[in-house]
C-alpha cells in the first residue's frame, strides 16, 4: 500500500515550482503578515478589525495586505464603502496549522531559533 507520505518523497519540483515556494515562504516569514492571516480566520473582515486584532498601526497594516493581495494570498472585497479582506481559500489555515504542530512535535520554535542562530555564526 503506497501511503501519501510515501507519494510525497517521490515528488519532484521543477526549478519553476522551486521559486514559487520560495517566494511564498518569504511572503509568509514576516511575523506581522502571519499575524493578518490569522487575524483574518475564515471571516472577511475589514481594515479597522485586522488593526484591532493584530496591534498593528493602519499604515503597517496596509503595506502588508498590499503584499499579500498581490501575492493572491488574501482578496479585497468592497462592501459599501469599506475593502474587507479575505482569504481567498481557507486551506492556507490548515497549513499554517499543520506547520505549527509540526513546529510543536518536532522541538518547537526554539530549536528553529537556535539553528538560526548557529547558521549566523558561520
Amino acid at each position: 500500500m503506497i501511503t501519501d507520505h510515501h507519494r510525497m518523497r517521490k515528488t519532484t519540483y521543477d526549478c519553476g515550482s522551486i521559486r514559487d515556494l520560495s517566494e511564498l515562504f518569504k511572503l509568509l516569514a514576516e511575523p506581522n503578515r502571519l499575524k493578518i492571516l490569522c487575524s483574518l480566520g475564515l471571516e472577511c473582515r475589514p481594515v479597522s478589525d485586522i488593526i484591532e486584532a493584530t496591534g498593528l498601526s493602519q499604515t503597517n497594516v496596509s503595506f502588508h495586505l498590499r503584499a499579500l493581495r498581490e501575492a493572491g494570498v488574501v482578496r479585497p472585497e468592497r462592501r459599501g464603502a469599506f475593502i474587507y479582506y479575505c482569504l481567498p481559500d481557507p486551506e492556507l489555515l490548515r497549513l499554517l496549522d499543520d506547520f505549527r504542530h509540526w513546529l510543536e512535535d518536532h522541538g518547537g520554535s526554539n530549536r528553529v531559533a537556535s539553528r538560526k542562530k548557529k547558521a549566523g555564526r558561520r
